[in-house]
């Protein structure tokens, strides 16, 4: 056995950069979601037009990925969630600051559009981080994107709280995490930076025993290396993880769009107590996520997977049979400890067998493409649980989202062999692995 290989400077700050630049996205998107009745209120926009502005969003996202997938074969990603992270925060900016419909209209879809290139070049830096680093360290920072979502989420409750308008809500946190975002993104590190660290290659920057250079922000890369062609891995190879993404975003979205509606409405809670299942969700997915990475390096992927899986499939059949709001709370709580694992490893999984198969390029590019599933499942997910609500009965709405996350199950080998975990009793000898 091999010892894991040891990160250096230039690694180690890449990776608190990178989670910054997560929990900066999570406080910015919970900002956006969780005002938007204000949103709706400030500019007159009518409940039949509203679904179209909330679909535009992830639609218009969705093309921000696929824009990205042909963009990073020119440019670094790193560079890529450079240029855009700053354009989303100052586009929520603008959602609060601007003075029109057609206004509004233009700034959220800046934001849409920003949004699916910063998605997709975040989770890129964090596989290759991930390689570089020879474990598992994914769930990390989507952890760090959760405690984003509870700062942003808090954060819009005191505006509501006191009444703040949204540019007076919106202006001072965009003039903190501008800033914050420019300079962190000076020391994202991509693939290109940690080409040899994922190999099992000695560099400067994974060769344990050996002193790390200063940090130093990313050198340029030469034209040729920029360019050079990289064949895509074919979608129906990536098809089993779309739909485990997929389907597990249509467990997301059904909590945070019904759980407050089915607490008061099935459960029969009070108003306030109807508030409590989502921010148990939040807070359980930030400590599921807070030591995924351990399970993973102990158990490996695909046992986390599973387990997750069911954990969350549990947590559906609760919420489904609960005679009371408790009850139902206590369904909610296991959802946020299921589902919190399964986003992550997916892109792991698709950043592993791209780059096994083709290349780390050939990575960049499944990610894009599985990203493009994220808001998918987004769309589908609350659309299907009202329908099916209105058309049957909202307890057996819940049981749905349960069968499609279990599907996961059907595909948990796509996340690797059950053997490839990492650290004491799963390192592979000489490699360095992700997901």
């Amino acid at each position: 056995m091999t010892a894991p290989l040891v990160p250096g400077a230039q690694l180690r700050h890449g990776r608190i950069s990178l989670a910054l630049s997560f929990l900066v996205q999570g406080a910015v998107f919970a900002l956006l979601v969780t005002r938007i009745p204000a949103i709706q209120d400030r500019y007159g926009i009518s409940d039949g037009l509203l679904p179209v502005f909330l679909a535009a969003v992830p639609v218009l996202a969705g093309v921000g990925s696929v824009v990205t997938e042909q963009l990073v074969k020119r440019v670094r990603p790193s560079r890529v969630l450079r240029c855009v992270q700053p354009v989303v925060c100052l586009a929520l900016l603008a959602v609060g600051a601007v003075g029109s419909m057609a206004q509004v209209t233009v700034a959220l879809a800046v934001f849409g559009l920003s949004v699916g290139a910063l998605d997709a070049s975040m989770n890129m830096l964090g596989v290759s981080l991930q390689r570089a680093y020879g474990r598992s360290i994914m769930l990390g920072f989507h952890a760090a994107y959760s405690l984003g979502g509870i700062v942003g989420a808090s954060l819009a409750w005191a505006g509501a709280h006191w009444k703040l308008s949204l540019g007076l809500l919106y202006g001072p946190v965009v003039a903190v995490l501008v800033p914050l975002a420019v300079v962190v993104g000076r020391w994202f590190v991509d693939r290109r930076d940690t080409a040899g660290a994922g190999t099992g290659r000695p560099t400067e920057a994974t060769t344990p025993g050996t002193p790390s250079a200063p940090m130093a922000p990313s050198a340029p890369v030469a034209p040729a290396a920029a360019s050079a062609p990289v064949a895509p891995v074919a979608m129906r190879l990536l098809l089993p993880l779309c739909l485990v993404m997929a389907f597990a975003y249509i467990g997301d979205s059904t909590v945070s769009n019904w759980s407050a509606k089915y607490l008061q409405d099935v459960l029969g809670s009070s108003e306030q107590l109807a508030t409590v299942p989502y921010n148990v969700y939040m807070v359980t997915t930030l400590l599921g996520r807070a030591v995924g990475d351990l399970g993973v390096r102990r158990f490996g992927a695909v046992a986390v997977v599973r387990c997750g899986t069911v954990v969350a499939a549990g947590g559906f059949a609760v919420v489904a049979a609960a005679p009371g709001a408790w009850a139902g709370m206590a369904g909610f709580t296991l959802l946020g400890l299921g589902l919190c694992v399964i986003v992550p490893q997916t892109f792991a999984a698709a950043g592993r067998y791209a780059y096994d198969s083709q290349g780390a390029g050939a990575s960049d590019m499944a990610i894009a493409r599985l990203n493009i599933f994220n808001y998918v499942g987004f769309l589908i997910g609350s659309p299907l649980v009202g329908a099916l609500g209105d058309a049957w009965s909202y307890r057996g709405a819940m049981l749905v989202p349960m069968v499609l996350v279990l599907v996961t199950l059907v595909y948990a080998r796509s996340f690797g062999a059950p053997r490839a975990g990492y650290g004491d009793r799963h390192e592979r000898p000489r490699t360095a692995d992700v997901g």
